[in-house]
């Protein structure tokens, strides 16, 4: 920490005097000092030299060499070796002025420094060195920021955490915080600086760009192409409580994107009446990315997806207008599906899709924005990838007419906002087989389903059975047999004869449908299909993909007997007809007979 040079001091006419900074000087531990020197009124070249000593509390008699201007062997073993690697050294900032110089300030460091000037006078006179007491204090600076996992506040210069990650649509609030607080015993005062740098851009004191800061004076200021929009009130920082401050920005611009910083200084006010910035903490606390309207959204499967509806053009107040406004979502060249709606009474409607039996009942809120007049935001709790496509807002205004009934004046619909979503893949298979490829008549028959499952989610499955029913020349027809939900329970129908079903669970990933007492009307085509569900942090439902298997035919054989029946019942009607053929043949000679007598 560099301390300016104090105003000389006449003295003596003609007599020599060393100048030093007053003391007591504080400083932190860890950190850099810059002690100035010089001389006045001396006699000689105008290249005067200067040697260092250190007075330590423990041997307050005893000078220790530290560093000299004309020896580089002066310094005592305490300090050469510190010395030697240019931690601690003596710069020369004109010929009768210098500064002592150390980069990373030890606790055994505190005590007195002195300045001397070797004469170079005809005779002694005036004072050839200068003493200050240089204390140097613990390191109680500490500064934290947000984050979704607890942590221990930042010690160091820089916050080794991950910061939050932010992602945002143009016109939509950001809100910051940042926690400081200094734990010295020493009268110190804190200067709080938000600031920003470029997206991937190396966080250094030239790429930080300040958004606003709270002096050490207490003065609020807004840095660069901030201070515009902090006068029209876009921005502000407020101090909540006595360690933590908020950074609000009211309506986010695209080049606001970038990674938010809190910079937090502690000044000392020094005995000769200027201040010193004796310690500086940064934490990272978000990186943010803004998204223009119209422009692609990408946003991550499970989290917030939020957007916002500016109304633009003057905004008479209610009661004489009123506004209903809403979301539609698009996908391909499809009609557009209502997300929310929120109706001239404040009322929001939820759409269909968005509370049904299949989804549950997702968290879809839209909201008007105060006091920001003519905003609205859709917020979508836990995006899902069914949610990608193109969205727009829709509005309409209302006056009411003497009768206070309401009457459309005007309406609007704005530009897509493409919305991308970024989801874990699941792999699905289905294999349906059959344990016992022939069935007979009345026996039981057995269809498996073989399901197979790659995801990093976790995958909730439902399985249905399928009979395909050919309809005359008509392309095969699927009617549902029975079906597991998700949840695990059974849902049968009814079978073409009428005969008794089951499904369960034999295996981990193995289903089983089981035909008891098949029939000449089960015989079909059967296949499996199989869906996998995957449940968000909101508890609603998404259908992550949905799989039919291969096909396989279900034929109810005669039995042994079956075949042998049919044989013997035509015998039988044979051989009775022929017995009545004979027998009407005999019947009908013996009647002739018996008229001829």
């Amino acid at each position: 920490m560099k301390v300016g040079f104090p105003p000389f001091s006449a003295g003596l006419c003609g007599a020599r005097e060393v100048h030093l900074p007053p003391g007591p000087l504080f400083r932190v531990e860890g950190t850099a000092i810059s002690i100035p020197c010089s001389v006045s009124e001396y006699e000689g070249p105008t290249l005067q030299h200067f040697e260092w000593f250190a007075y330590r509390p423990a041997a307050p008699e005893i000078s220790i060499g530290v560093v000299s201007t004309r020896d580089p062997t002066f310094s005592y073993a305490v300090f050469s070796r510190r010395v030697q690697s240019g931690e601690v050294s003596v710069h020369r900032l004109r010929g009768d002025a210098v500064e002592l110089r150390i980069k990373r300030l030890q606790a055994e460091d505190a005590g007195v420094y002195e300045c001397y000037t070797p004469t170079t006078d005809s005779k002694y006179h005036g004072n050839y060195s200068s003493k200050v007491v240089l204390k140097v204090i613990p390191d109680t600076l500490w500064v934290s920021a947000p984050s979704p996992t607890p942590r221990p506040p930042l010690r160091g210069r820089m916050a080794g955490a991950s910061p939050l990650q932010f992602s945002l649509s143009e016109g939509q609030e950001l809100h910051l915080n940042c926690t400081a607080q200094s734990q010295t015993q020493q009268h110190t005062h804190l200067s709080i600086s938000f600031g920003v740098s470029a997206p991937e851009a190396p966080v250094e004191r030239q790429t930080l760009q300040e958004v606003i800061g709270v002096r050490r004076d207490f003065a609020v200021e807004a840095g660069g192409r901030f201070a515009e929009r902090y006068r029209a009130e876009e921005l502000s920082l407020a101090k909540a409580g006595s360690e933590q401050y908020k950074l609000a920005i009211r309506r986010v611009r695209p080049e606001d994107a970038g990674t938010y910083h809190c910079t937090v200084g502690e000044w000392i006010q020094d005995p000769d009446g200027s201040w010193q910035l004796i310690a500086e903490k940064r934490a990272a606390l978000a990186q943010v990315t803004i998204h223009s309207i119209g422009e692609s959204w990408p946003g991550p499967a499970g989290e917030a997806l939020e957007l916002l509806c500016n109304l633009s053009g003057p905004l008479p107040p209610v009661p004489h207008v009123v506004y209903a406004v809403g979301w539609e979502l698009s996908v391909g060249d499809g009609d557009g599906l209502l997300v929310a709606w929120l109706d001239t009474d404040g009322v929001a409607i939820i759409g269909e899709s968005y509370a049904n039996r299949q989804v549950g009942r997702r968290h879809v809120s839209l909201q008007k924005l105060t006091p920001t007049p003519g905003s609205y935001r859709l917020r979508i709790e836990s995006a899902q990838p069914g949610d990608m496509g193109t969205y727009h807002c829709m509005t309409q205004a209302y006056v009411r007419s003497p009768d206070t009934q309401l009457q459309e004046v005007a309406s609007s619909r704005s530009q897509g906002l493409k919305v991308h979503m970024k989801s874990e893949a699941v792999v699905l298979k289905a294999y349906a087989w059959l344990p016992i490829p022939s069935t007979y008549r009345g026996d039981t028959a057995d269809l498996l389903c073989n399901i197979s499952v790659e995801s990093t989610q976790a995958v909730h499955v439902a399985v249905s059975w399928w009979v395909e029913v050919a309809a005359g020349d008509e392309e095969s027809q699927g009617r549902m047999v029975a079906s597991v939900s998700r949840e695990g329970v059974a849902e049968l129908s009814r079978r073409a004869s009428g005969g008794d079903m089951s499904v369960d669970k034999v295996g981990p990933e193995c289903h089983r449908l089981r035909l008891h007492g098949v029939q000449p009307s089960d015989e079909g085509r059967y296949h499996c299909a199989v869906t996998a569900w995957v449940r968000y942090p909101d508890r609603s439902w998404y259908n992550a993909r949905t799989v039919k298997s291969n096909s396989i035919t279900v034929y109810p054989y005669a039995l042994a007997m079956d075949t042998l029946f049919i044989p013997l019942i035509v015998g039988a009607a044979s051989a009775i007809f022929t017995c009545i053929v004979i027998l009407a043949t005999i019947t009908c000679c013996f009647m002739r007979r018996l008229r001829k007598r």
